[in-house]
């Protein structure tokens, strides 16, 4: 038997008399702004329609944490719909030992109060943090609240059970870990970092263990336990999803372009140079595992980017050789420049149909900016070549640069437009961008004086509104994002979808992303709260906003012009290009 087998056998038989309970969940946040999109989710944000993602590290997390011994409980009050006291009772019924507990910038605040609640009442359950904006600043949580950890980095699933073997076994700490001096409940390694509390003022009240290292080797993880972590609550209410019972599914920590400047996770839990993947063996096999234990009829990866190259390949000729790829349909993140004609080929082959592409904007300094290592005309070439393969892309877009005047942004909703107008973009969604704390452009932020707020006022980045200076007033950037949302609102598009129709799956998907479509507008509404459906000004806007599309602007007919002579230029030159080569 493996060493670590017998590891685990011995620690599961020293649990079994008094198990240790670790729970894993999301209090509820009750709040007129709408669902916080804080699980697996990057940029946090309030919806008015529902949606709820399935967190795949947490559920990792406590699949592990089971397979190791331990008595593990879900408790995501947010997916489940639970009253804030609701919540806490049955926390406090399940009695937990250990409770984990992800958290982002926005709801930090909101969380040490619920700390503080969950201590109140289970006074003897250790508390530990995660995610993006503890491992940014571990070390503000521990002096404003009473929770006992904060793991630091991306791999929390796995530092989780560490953890939980050190506070049972007496096993030495793993690095990433900060906690308290008074702490009797573990031994602090003798290369611990020992640090003051810089508001009381109190000597060496914290220590981390140690230097982070992400270096787990994920083939190691078990399959997600889908029972244990409630599945079912994150099947049905999300717009990636046309075919349900649908998931989630994570091929590899985060992104392995892993450079955009606003993204928290490339710059704080899975930084440069931290990207890992599954294989594709190992991957396949639990999507094998979830279609036939589980009927899922779609899964959408969720890593930053799915691999590409020969893995990429090779998990396309697994679903097509083994029947699979004609059983499930499959979703992922790409970037635009990925990826040529005969793997998108390979892709649409392999049954995959939703791909989500971050465009951001139309502008190449934008995109130069935010370092994304793009050119504006691989937009429309990425999404081409994705839509000839029978793929449905799918746009993330930003408006609210400081850089970025009114018609620039108008230049982004027009090529927006232009692509839904060709038929090479099928969905696509609109948002603010935010600087989170932790990412260089934050950082940027502070140094040019960019912060419409107070730095520390981390409620202000929930993306109701911009929190950067823009070069227009901030009712112009929400009509617009309004404006950007609504963009697919062309006759053609209409026409097209219309065409496409072939079940009632088609219906009720399209009825479900009109439904989506007027909760992103509700989004951006100027009221920014779900009281907005009682405001007569919000109805009358809608169509304002949905049929301003329908006659093409000035603005659209240079746009295109613009974006075709780009292409014919472009094509020139490389046909140029291939001559000089031959």
């Amino acid at each position: 038997m493996p060493k670590s087998k017998v590891v685990n056998k011995v620690k599961r038989s020293r649990r079994k008399d008094t198990p240790f309970k670790i729970a894993i969940g999301y209090p509820p946040i009750e709040t007129s702004k709408g669902v916080p999109l804080l699980s697996q989710n990057r940029q946090f944000q309030y919806f008015n329609a529902k949606t709820y993602i399935y967190p795949m590290v947490p559920a990792y997390a406590a699949s592990l944490a089971q397979e190791r011994g331990y008595k593990v409980g879900w408790f995501d009050g947010i997916a489940a719909e639970m009253s804030y006291k609701l919540w806490l009772e049955s926390l406090a019924n399940f009695k937990p030992d250990l409770f984990m507990l992800e958290t982002k910038a926005p709801v930090i605040k909101a969380h040490w109060k619920i700390i503080n609640d969950i201590k109140a009442s289970l006074p003897n359950c250790k508390i530990v943090l995660v995610g993006d904006h503890v491992t940014y600043k571990p070390q503000e949580s521990l002096e404003n609240c009473n929770v006992d950890y904060i793991i630091t980095g991306g791999d929390y699933d796995f530092a989780l059970s560490d953890l939980a073997d050190t506070l049972t076994l007496g096993t030495p700490l793993v690095g990433g870990i900060w906690g308290r001096v008074s702490d009797t409940n573990v031994q602090v390694p003798k290369l611990a970092k020992y640090i003051d509390n810089s508001i009381t003022g109190v000597k060496k009240e914290f220590w981390v263990s140690g230097p982070l290292k992400l270096t787990h080797d994920l083939d190691s993880l078990p399959f997600v336990d889908r029972d244990l972590t409630q599945w079912k609550l994150y099947a049905y209410a999300n717009g990636n999803y046309k075919y349900t019972p649908a998931t989630y599914m994570y091929s590899g920590r985060d992104c392995w372009y892993n450079r955009c400047t606003f993204c928290v996770w490339d710059h704080t839990i899975n930084p440069i140079g931290s990207y890992r993947r599954f294989s594709p063996e190992r991957y396949f096999a639990e999507i094998k595992h979830l279609v036939d234990n589980y009927g899922v009829k779609e899964i959408f990866d969720d890593a930053g980017t799915l691999f590409i190259g020969p893995p990429l390949k090779k998990l396309c000729n697994l679903l097509i050789d083994s029947g699979y790829s004609k059983k499930v349909v499959l979703g992922c993140n790409m970037r635009l420049n990925a990826l040529n004609q005969e793997y998108y080929d390979l892709m649409a082959q392999a049954n995959f149909r939703f791909i989500l592409f971050g465009m951001e904007s139309a502008n190449q300094i934008t995109l130069d900016k935010l370092d994304k290592g793009m050119m504006v005309h691989e937009i429309e070439s990425g999404v081409r070549m994705a839509k000839k393969a029978g793929l449905e892309p799918h746009l993330t877009i930003m408006l609210g640069y400081p850089w970025e005047s009114y018609e620039d942004a108008k230049e982004t909703i027009a090529l927006t437009k232009h692509l839904f107008k060709k038929g090479y973009v099928d969905t696509h969604q609109a948002t603010i961008v935010i600087p989170y704390p932790g990412t260089p452009l934050y950082k940027q932020c502070v140094e040019n004086n960019w912060l419409v707020c107070d730095p520390l006022d981390y409620e202000a980045f929930d993306m109701r509104g911009p929190v950067m200076k823009i070069p227009f007033s901030n009712e112009q950037l929400l009509a617009l994002t309004q404006e950007l949302y609504s963009s697919f609102f062309t006759p053609s598009y209409i026409l097209r979808k219309i065409k496409t129709i072939r079940s009632v799956d088609d219906v009720k998907y399209y009825a479900y992303c009109g439904w989506k479509i007027f909760g992103h507008l509700l989004d951006f509404d100027e009221s920014q709260t779900t009281n907005s459906l009682t405001n007569i000004n919000y109805w009358l806007n809608i169509p304002k906003r949905l049929f301003s599309h329908l006659i093409p602007n000035k603005r659209d007919l240079e746009v295109e012009s613009k974006i075709s002579s780009s292409i014919k230029t472009r094509q020139i030159y490389l046909d140029n290009i291939t001559k000089i080569i031959k």
